[in-house]
């Protein structure tokens, strides 16, 4: 089973650190890992996206809450929070393939941030089923370069 947990913790150097060998310890794998800043400078939000048996997670929550940098943890459950990715994808265009490709973006509410005499990149935002169907799409094209941010969440209430 797939895990979305969001964890705030202490802004402070090694805490990312503690955390992934605590996760590595358990033999869980990150799928995605999200680090930043929240409206206060202090406190930081990880957004980690994990596999694994419901018990061992429970396991690995109640230890991340022992950790002192840790201030709070949610597992979040499908419907209780928001969440998306963006990601950065250069493809390989040519003169007959730009303007299906512009379409695509416009389907995808995708912005297209550089254009090159042979390729475009294009940025796009959405949720996991989103963001891999437009790649899934981009395949045909030619993809020549990506970069995946991995999920960002908030709960809903």
């Amino acid at each position: 089973m797939r895990h979305t947990l969001s964890i705030l913790v202490a802004n402070r150097f090694g805490v990312l650190t503690r955390i992934a060998e605590l996760f590595s310890g358990r033999g869980f794998n990150i799928d995605t890992l999200n680090v930043g800043p929240t409206h206060d400078e202090s406190i930081s939000r990880m957004t980690i996206v994990v596999k694994g048996d419901d018990q061992v997670l429970d396991q690995v929550t109640k230890q991340l809450n022992k950790l002192i940098d840790v201030l709070a943890v949610q597992d979040f459950r499908d419907g209780e929070y928001i969440d998306r990715e963006l990601v950065l994808v250069k493809v390989a265009t040519g003169n007959k393939s730009r303007a299906e490709l512009m379409q695509i973006c416009d389907i995808f509410r995708a912005k297209i941030v550089d254009v090159e005499p042979k390729n475009m990149t294009i940025e796009v935002t959405g949720d996991e089923s989103k963001i891999s169907k437009f790649i899934f799409l981009m395949q045909d094209f030619g993809i020549l370069d990506l970069s995946r941010t991995g999920k960002i969440a908030l709960p809903r209430i």
